[in-house]
């Protein structure tokens, strides 16, 4: 990659690297979607970073790296990577974020015994309803992005991705439905016929919102508490391996 943006220098590389707690695949290819080789390979990852990051004068919040400069276009096989803090994620998640929250769901996860903890606890206190609002907003986004069947198809997979985390409190991945969105994708079905599909499923998730099974609110007293015992016993951890090092 020619060139660093603040988000993707030696520094941060170097904390992400050494502190993820889990890394995972997101995009098509996830979502079984993908048509042909023609994808490019989306990941994302979640890291606890050092106390001087968070108390400190310097901030981390996420590291970026494209295997493409910037600006060009990703291809089949590039690498599109962004690894979160710890603490900037779970701020996503408990918005309801529909990219972040693929990483509870995500099968093959790469994770430490802190990430697994997160996927296993994780969806307790961190889902709600509040995520249906955002699923609607995303899927309003990809309609506005444009007339390309992509971005068709990704309205169709955001409502019925959506209202499956509504009705059932879970993502199932690869997306059940991915034989009709890569339809979508290919131009079998046509544009107008994906809109419709998609103004269908709006108005389903914002039928489904006050039904779901999920909470009103996420537990951020939980989800905060969980947050900061993280960081302890992470920070705690890394001091005792400094202290053998040195030994």
């Amino acid at each position: 990659m020619t060139g660093w943006t603040r988000h993707s220098t030696p520094e941060f590389a170097a904390i992400a690297a050494g502190h993820s707690i889990l890394r995972c695949e997101i995009g098509s290819r996830l979502h079984g979607t993908s048509v042909g080789d023609t994808s490019d390979r989306d990941e994302l990852g979640i890291c606890v970073e050092p106390p001087e990051y968070v108390i400190g004068l310097r901030t981390f919040e996420q590291y970026i790296h494209r295997s493409v400069p910037e600006g060009v276009k990703s291809g089949p096989g590039d690498l599109d990577l962004t690894v979160y803090s710890l603490r900037k994620w779970t701020r996503l998640a408990l918005d309801g974020n529909p990219t972040v929250l693929l990483a509870l769901f995500a099968p093959d996860a790469l994770v430490t015994d802190l990430g697994a903890e997160l996927l296993a606890e994780g969806p307790s206190f961190l889902l709600s309803r509040r995520a249906g609002d955002r699923f609607i907003g995303y899927l309003r986004a990809q309609r506005q992005r444009g007339q390309s069947p992509k971005s068709a198809g990704h309205m169709v997979r955001l409502g019925l991705q959506g209202a499956e985390l509504l009705e059932t409190g879970r993502i199932t991945l690869p997306i059940p439905q991915r034989d009709l969105i890569i339809a979508i994708r290919t131009g079998e079905i046509d544009r107008d016929e994906a809109l419709a599909m998609a103004s269908r499923l709006e108005q389903r998730l914002a039928e489904l919102i006050p039904l779901s099974v999920l909470p009103e609110h996420p537990d951020e007293a939980r989800a905060d508490a969980w947050l900061v015992d993280a960081y302890r016993r992470t920070w705690a951890a890394d001091q005792v391996e400094e202290t053998f090092a040195e030994c």
